[in-house]
């Protein structure tokens, strides 16, 4: 249930820092209501630099008809190797934790458990690094986020990371965002996806299930608490909604975006591949 989801988060949230205590010079960076970085992010001055990162009236109807909107240009090189840096710091907390590793909500180096897949999967890092934590405040994500929403104001909500190694990186089985965040009314959110590396089918991009924001008007049950039943989801849909259960592949280069409605059912399939899917 969603109620010991919470709770398991809770658990794992104190877990952490019980097992990371904070190490001297730890800060945690959510406490910082602005970009703690001066050369990461792009600084537009003008109402035509903030233009620059407006979508199309085109691609705002391609969201709001097939519920995701994809292959949107977010980051630099520079910038997508300066996320992979501290990526690096957070990422094996065993043997090299970061002074502020026990800030995370939860940190799962292997959600799943399975050797032959595993998921490395956190909520947090933003509180724990510079790069991560400054990303909240990019241009490109903004402006964008506000339109999809009929231009309203963007608030945080969360951050997540998932990471697939090469070879025997696991899947992220099929759910929809909103069925985790029913504790926030009205709905009235999006999640916005952004790639670290190169992602195709082969190292199991995000797929999409055109037209199923639509759907319902709440989101379908969780059916699968540690995203490792690709089969579990499909399972609970009527015969219509199976009948359309066609994934969409979203092919990414780095640094480019993906941006999904609350209800859009997503997930994405293994990395069998010799390319890591972060």
């Amino acid at each position: 249930s969603l109620r010991h989801r919470q709770l398991v988060r809770m658990a794992s949230k104190q877990k952490l820092l019980d097992k990371y205590p904070l190490q001297p010079g730890a800060k945690d960076l959510s406490l910082v209501h602005h970009p703690v970085t001066s050369d990461f992010l792009p600084t537009p001055k003008t109402s035509s630099d903030w233009a620059k990162f407006k979508l199309s009236d085109e691609q705002i109807q391609f969201y709001h008809d097939n519920g995701y909107l994809t292959k949107i240009p977010v980051l630099t090189e520079a910038q997508v190797d300066k996320l992979k840096e501290d990526l690096a710091t957070i990422s094996n907390p065993d043997t090299n934790p970061h002074p502020a590793q026990g800030l995370f909500y939860e940190f799962w180096s292997n959600e799943s458990g399975d050797p032959s897949n595993v998921l490395l999967h956190a909520l947090g890092h933003w509180r724990v690094t510079p790069h991560f934590h400054d990303i909240l405040w990019h241009p490109a994500v903004l402006v964008a986020a506000s339109q999809l929403m009929d231009n309203k104001p963007v608030r945080f909500w969360h951050d997540q990371l998932f990471c697939k190694p090469p070879h025997y990186g696991g899947c992220v089985s099929w759910h929809q965002d909103y069925s985790y965040w029913t504790r926030t009314v009205p709905m009235a959110h999006l999640t916005v996806h952004i790639a670290l590396d190169d992602q195709m089918v082969e190292n199991g991009c995000l797929h999409y299930i055109p037209g199923s924001h639509k759907w319902t008007s709440k989101p379908l049950p969780i059916v699968d608490q540690h995203f490792g039943d690709m089969d579990a989801f499909p399972k609970i849909l009527t015969p219509e909604q199976r009948d359309q259960f066609r994934p969409a592949p979203m092919l990414l280069k780095k640094g480019e975006a993906a941006f999904h409605h609350p209800l859009t059912v997503h997930g994405s399939f293994a990395n069998k591949s010799e390319f890591p899917r972060r």
